[in-house]
């Protein structure tokens, strides 16, 4: 099995940082830019993995989002989740990951924070996100 991406100087966040963004309840807005450099913002689920540097965002490999990033690799993409004034923003370099080992522990993280499973359509794939800049309020 081929580790997940990770980065050789993995973001490190304060404690209530890390805390907010494990919370059960929240989704984000993902951003990734169009062939054209127009964004394109969707609300996801994801997961974030502090020893990796890592957000995951379980979807399609025909959903826009992962085009964009098939279109352009190595893109650099914005993961922005928000509760009311509280809100972190990761961003980094996102990679769409095939690999079928990496796509069910991506399932499996995605699992353990929304207590079900993701679906599992034809074509499901992991966005792996190296997160390099993290901005918060309030969290």
């Amino acid at each position: 099995m081929p580790p997940p991406m990770q980065r050789p100087h993995a973001v490190t966040v304060p404690d209530p940082v890390e805390a907010f963004l494990t919370a059960t309840v929240h989704v984000a807005a993902f951003t990734t830019l169009r062939p054209d450099g127009a964004p394109h913002v969707a609300p996801v689920r994801f997961t974030w993995d502090a020893a990796a540097g890592l957000a995951r965002v379980m979807t399609v490999s025909s959903s826009r989002k992962a085009r964009n990033l098939l279109a352009a690799p190595g893109s650099r993409v914005a993961l922005c989740q928000v509760d009311g004034f509280r809100w972190v923003t990761l961003e980094g370099t996102a990679t769409v990951v095939t690999d079928p080992a990496r796509v069910e522990l991506g399932a499996r993280l995605y699992a353990r924070r929304y207590w079900s499973a993701p679906p599992t359509p034809p074509g499901r794939v992991v966005i792996e996100i190296a997160v390099d800049r993290v901005l918060s309020l309030n969290a």
